[in-house]
């Protein structure tokens, strides 16, 4: 059973309750992008069946008329038993989820993994002419030139400001994080014409691309996490497009205590979530 603190945060164990999370969430204006909880696995088999479980959860999204996505860790369909692994079963996933009509989003893990996540998602997303979208960290020194690289490819770049905790050599300091996540959403509207997802709570950036689409129109969404500043997503989502990340399945704890571990602040900043 998930206690009260983490059902905040986590939809539920099964599918089942993930999509109904998407039903009232799609009954108050907002998308939902379904991710069952799942990473890090280093043998073959566990990783094919959470790809298969996606392709399950892709046609029970297609069979709805929800606003709903699919998420998916590369670390959780093979990337840490190999990278032909990962590649193919995200070619897998992203097949089925193309011809279903299901977007399918790739998180973001540590820094070690960004170059073969960017990689798997500029061929799929080239190949199948968008339909998939992938996120980018603030924090990295090296963002910026992976944003340029991807000006021109099809599908939608999330930015976060990153919660994992990566070396001084590839990391700036957190301070900087804030203008550094200023600078890339101008560059984004800059160079993208589309496909860009604002992945932040944090009033003062959705405030910073609404001014950017004033000066562009370039079209954005924005995306927060299940439990945060809800009140606030239903209020957005009555002129903007927003989508509530909803994780589920019997993988909560890691999931929850990770996103603890991560960063001190987090666990305040989830206790303020609860009671606000």
């Amino acid at each position: 059973m998930i206690p009260p603190i983490a059902r905040r945060f986590v939809a539920g164990e099964t599918e089942a309750t993930a999509l109904e999370r998407a039903r009232r969430l799609d009954e108050r204006g907002v998308g939902a992008i379904l991710n069952h909880l799942g990473e890090h696995y280093d043998e073959r088999d566990p990783a094919d069946e959470d790809a298969d479980t996606y392709c399950r959860l892709i046609d029970d999204i297609a069979g709805t008329d929800l606003r709903a996505c699919i998420s998916v860790k590369p670390s959780q369909i093979g990337l840490d038993v190999s990278e032909s692994v990962f590649r193919e079963n995200c070619a897998r996933i992203v097949d089925h989820a193309d011809t279903a009509g299901v977007f399918v989003w790739f998180d973001m893990e540590d820094h070690t993994t960004t170059d073969a996540t960017l990689d798997a998602f500029e061929a799929e997303a080239r190949a199948h002419d968008g339909g998939v979208g992938v996120c980018l960290q603030a924090n990295l020194r090296r963002t910026p030139a992976d944003l340029s690289r991807l000006a021109d490819c099809p599908g939608k770049v999330r930015l976060v400001k990153g919660a994992y905790d990566p070396p001084a050599a590839v990391a700036l300091p957190s301070e900087r994080v804030d203008d550094a996540y200023r600078k890339l959403l101008a560059q984004a509207f800059a160079e993208r014409e589309g496909g860009i997802a604002v992945g932040s709570h944090d009033p003062a950036m959705i405030a910073a691309a609404e001014r950017l689409h004033d000066e562009y129109g370039t079209p954005y969404e924005i995306q927060m996490l299940m439990g945060v500043r809800e009140p606030a997503q239903e209020r957005l989502a009555a002129d903007h497009e927003v989508c509530q990340y909803v994780p589920y399945g019997e993988k909560w704890v890691s999931y929850f205590y990770r996103r603890v571990a991560e960063r001190r602040a987090n666990l305040t900043f989830a206790l303020r979530a609860i009671v606000n």
